[in-house]
C-alpha cells in the first residue's frame, strides 16, 4: 500500500526501561514507563491497544489480547541522551561522542565573550530549573538588566529575560551571538532565549522560547524527504533542533495540548510526506521535576486523543509513535536517562506483530525515507515492509509447505516458496536440483516462472522457507540470482519473508536485498 503521509509522533523522554550501558551514564534501574505506570493516574488503553506491553521489557501494565499496531524498541548507538542527539539519530544522524555540558556553569573566558559581544551582564551561570531561575533571579535580573544565563544536565546554553527590560527581538539577537560564540569545544546542542513576564513571586515563562541548535552534520531524513518534493511539516521544536534544515513549514507549540490541536488541524491537510511532531511537556514539566503524577496524566491526556486521531486516519496515512530518550520521573536524578524508546505504528489493514529490538533509533527515519523511496544512504535499517497488510505468517505456512514436494537428492536441502501475486492468488513453488548442476532451478524462481507462464504479472509478496530433511532452518534466503529476477519482474518494492527458524519470521524487501538492483527498463 502507497503512503502519502507521515505522522512521526515523539513522546519527549517517555522511556521504555534502561539500556545495557546505562550505568555507564548513570542512569542503572531507569525505566520512565514503570514509574510513570505506577501513578493512579496513569490509563493508556489505546497505547496498549497499538502494542505498547507487549514490547520486550516493558513492566507497568498488561498487554492486551489482541494489538492492532507493529510494535518494538530501539536502543540509541550515539553518545549521549540529549533531546539533539535523539533526535538526530530518530532522523538518520549517529552522533558519536555526547555535546558538551556544564554541571558548574559555563566557563569565565566563555561569558566574558558574551557579555563583551551583547554588551550586558549575566546572572546565576550553573544547572537551575527553569521556573526556579526566574522565581530566584527575576527582581535582580529586572533591577540590573543582566540575563539570567542558566544551563541543565542537557547540552544548553539558556538566557532567560524579563520582557518589558530586555524585548524579545533584542533576547533573541543576544542569543544569536551567544550561539557564535558557543562553537568548537564548547559547541552546545541548543542555545535557547527564554522569555518570561509577571510580577515576583509569579513570573511565569511565556510561550516565545526559540532554540538556536546546531545544524546536523550530516544529511537527515528530513534533507532526504525535502529534496525530492515532499512536505515536511515540523510541530513543536522540531525545526528548533535541526536548526530548521529541511523544514518545508514550521508550526511551534505553547503546550502538549497545543501541540495535539496543531496536529489535528494538519490532519485535516492535503499534503504528501512527513508530519513531525515534539510534545514536550512529558520532559520539561514533569521528567525534569520528578513530577510522577503529572507525567501519567499527561500520557492518560496524550492516550485519550490518541483514541480519536487513529479513527481519523486515512487508508494511506501512517502513524509512528515514539521517543527520544527517557527521564525517569521515579529515580532522584533529574537528569534524562539513557533508555530504549518504542516503536509503535498503526495504519489501517496494517498485519499487528512485534519487530523486536532496533540496533538504533535511526531505522525509524529510515523506514519513514524507505516509504517514499528516497534516502538510500541513510543510516538505519527499513522497517517499512513491515507496515503492510500481508498476512506473513499464512504466506510462511504456504512456503513451508512446498518444501515437502522438493527434488533435492544432492544437497538434502529442501526449499520452498509461495509468491503472492497482485490479485491474491499465490503460487509455490519448490527447489529442482540436476546432476548437471547448471538445469537446477531455486523454489522462487520456480513459483516466479510458474507464475508468469500463467499469466501474471504483478507480485506483492513472496516467502521462502528452507532447511534439510524437509525442517525448516534459520538463514534460507534467495540467492543473488535469484534475488536479481525478482527484483526484475517483481520490483524493489516486493516484501520478502523469511523464516527465522524460532517461530518467528523476517520481513524485508528486495530493496533491502538488493540495493541498485536492475533490469531491462534500467538500458531502454
Amino acid at each position: 500500500m502507497k503512503t502519502k503521509r507521515v505522522f512521526l509522533i515523539v513522546l519527549d523522554s517517555f522511556g521504555i526501561g534502561a539500556l545495557p550501558d546505562a550505568a555507564a551514564f548513570g542512569d542503572e534501574g531507569s525505566h520512565t514507563l514503570k514509574s510513570v505506570a505506577r501513578s493512579p493516574f496513569f490509563s493508556a488503553p489505546n497505547l496498549t491497544k497499538l502494542g505498547l506491553f507487549h514490547i520486550e521489557g516493558t513492566e507497568g501494565g498488561q498487554p492486551c489480547g489482541s494489538p492492532v499496531g507493529v510494535y518494538g524498541r530501539a536502543a540509541e548507538c550515539s553518545g549521549g541522551k540529549d533531546t539533539i542527539v535523539g533526535h538526530w539519530e530518530l532522523a538518520g544522524v549517529i552522533s558519536e561522542r555526547p555535546m558538551p555540558t556544564y554541571p558548574s556553569g559555563f566557563p569565565d573566558e566563555i561569558l566574558r565573550k558574551i557579555e563583551a559581544a551583547t554588551g550586558i551582564g549575566t546572572l546565576c551561570n550553573r544547572p537551575y530549573s527553569g521556573t526556579d531561575v526566574i522565581r530566584d533571579f527575576g527582581e535582580e535580573q529586572k533591577k540590573t538588566r543582566k540575563m539570567i544565563v542558566y544551563t541543565s544536565a542537557d547540552s544548553v546554553y539558556q538566557a532567560a529575560a524579563h520582557g518589558d527590560v530586555i524585548p524579545l527581538d533584542t533576547l533573541y539577537a543576544y542569543c544569536e551571538k551567544a550561539r557564535e560564540i558557543l562553537c568548537g569545544e564548547h559547541a552546545v546542542g541548543r542555545v535557547i532565549a527564554r522569555p518570561f513576564t509577571g510580577e515576583y513571586p509569579h513570573y511565569t515563562r511565556t510561550a516565545d522560547r526559540h532554540d538556536y541548535a546546531l545544524e546536523p552534520p550530516s544529511d537527515t531524513m528530513l534533507d532526504e524527504l525535502s529534496r525530492h518534493g515532499y512536505e515536511t511539516i515540523a510541530i513543536g521544536k522540531i525545526s528548533d533542533i535541526f536548526g530548521g534544515r529541511g523544514v518545508s513549514r514550521r508550526i511551534p507549540t505553547a503546550s502538549n495540548a497545543d501541540g495535539l490541536a496543531k496536529t489535528d488541524a494538519v490532519l485535516e491537510e492535503d499534503f504528501e510526506g512527513l508530519c513531525f511532531v515534539n510534545l514536550v511537556d512529558f520532559d520539561s514539566k514533569f521528567g525534569h521535576r520528578n513530577d510522577v503524577d503529572g507525567y501519567a496524566k499527561a500520557i492518560t491526556a496524550f492516550d485519550t486523543w490518541l483514541g480519536g486521531f487513529m479513527k481519523k486516519l486515512k487508508e494511506d496515512d501512517l502513524l509512528i509513535v515514539t521517543a527520544d530518550h527517557g527521564c525517569d520521573p521515579g529515580t532522584e536524578s533529574t537528569d534524562h536517562s539513557r533508555e530504549y524508546v518504542p516503536i509503535l505504528a498503526y495504519r489501517k489493514g496494517i498485519r499487528p506483530h512485534g519487530i523486536g529490538t532496533r540496533d538504533t533509533f535511526a531505522d525509524v527515519g529510515k523506514t519513514v525515507c524507505s516509504l517514499f523511496g528516497v534516502g538510500e544512504t541513510l543510516t538505519g535499517q527499513s522497517f517499512h515492509a513491515a507496515l503492510s497488510d500481508v498476512d506473513a505468517a499464512a504466506l510462511m505456512e504456504q512456503a513451508k509447505a512446498a518444501m515437502a514436494n522438493a527434488y533435492a537428492p544432492y544437497s538434502g536441502y529442501t526449499v520452498g516458496a509461495a509468491l503472492l501475486c497482485e490479485d491474491g492468488e499465490v503460487v509455490t513453488g519448490c527447489n529442482v536440483e540436476s546432476a548437471a548442476f547448471s538445469p537446477t532451478s531455486c523454489a522462487e524462481r520456480t513459483a516466479l516462472v510458474k507464475a508468469i507462464s500463467e499469466g501474471k504479472r504483478r507480485f506483492t509478496a513472496i516467502a521462502v522457507a528452507g532447511g534439510r530433511r524437509g525442517v525448516s532452518e534459520t538463514g534460507c534466503t534467495p540467492c543473488g540470482v535469484c534475488r536479481q529476477l525478482l527484483y526484475e519482474l517483481g520490483g524493489g518494492e516486493l516484501l520478502v519473508i523469511l523464516d527465522r527458524g524460532d517461530g518467528q519470521t523476517e520481513i524485508t524487501t528486495l530493496n533491502d536485498l538488493l540495493p541498485r538492483g536492475f533490469s531491462g527498463k534500467t538500458f531502454l
